[in-house]
C-alpha cells in the first residue's frame, strides 16, 4: 500500500452527524457529491486514507472527528459513486473553524481557499497540526506506558 493521504470531508450535521456516522458501527457510505472537484478528490482516495468528519453549517463549524475509507470509489448509479468509511474516532476537543483560521501554519489550506468544497485533500502537516489542536482523537495509537517491574 502507498503512503497514507489525508481528506476533510464536510457533512451538514442535520443532513448526516457524527452521531449518525457512529451509528451502525461507525460504517458508512460516503455519497452525493455532485462538484466535479470534489468528486475527483473522492475517487482519489485510497484505502487507509484518513479524512476528518467535518460539520458545516451556518454555525458551529468545526472537526467533529476521524473516519478511514475502508473502500475507495466505486459507481453506484449513473455517474454517481461513494466511498465507504469507518469511525476511528472523535477529537478530544472539537477543532472550529475560528481557530483554524488563526493558525499562520493553515496558509493556503484548500478548507479555507475553497470554503465551499465539500472534500478537499489536507496535507500531511496540516493534518498533524489540526490532530494537535484537537488533542488528537479517541482511539488514536497513543505511546504505551512503560511497566513497572
Amino acid at each position: 500500500m502507498g503512503k497514507r493521504s489525508y481528506w476533510l470531508l464536510k457533512t451538514e450535521p442535520k443532513e448526516w452527524s457524527w452521531e449518525d456516522q457512529r451509528s451502525n458501527g461507525g460504517i458508512s457510505q460516503w455519497d452525493g457529491v455532485k462538484n466535479r472537484q470534489a468528486l475527483n478528490n473522492m475517487k482519489a482516495m485510497r484505502k487507509g486514507d484518513r479524512c476528518f468528519f467535518y460539520h458545516s453549517g451556518p454555525s458551529d463549524r468545526r472537526i467533529v472527528g476521524v473516519v478511514e475509507v475502508t473502500r475507495p470509489w466505486y459507481a453506484t448509479a449513473g455517474e454517481e459513486g461513494a466511498v465507504d468509511l469507518r469511525e476511528l474516532g472523535e477529537m478530544r476537543r472539537p477543532v472550529h473553524l475560528k481557530d483554524i483560521k488563526a493558525e499562520a501554519a493553515m496558509k493556503g489550506f484548500a478548507l479555507l481557499r475553497q470554503p465551499r468544497l465539500s472534500v478537499v485533500p489536507v496535507p500531511e502537516g496540516i493534518w498533524e497540526r489540526l490532530c494537535e489542536m484537537g488533542g488528537g482523537f479517541a482511539d488514536d495509537e497513543e505511546p504505551a506506558e512503560e511497566e513497572e517491574d
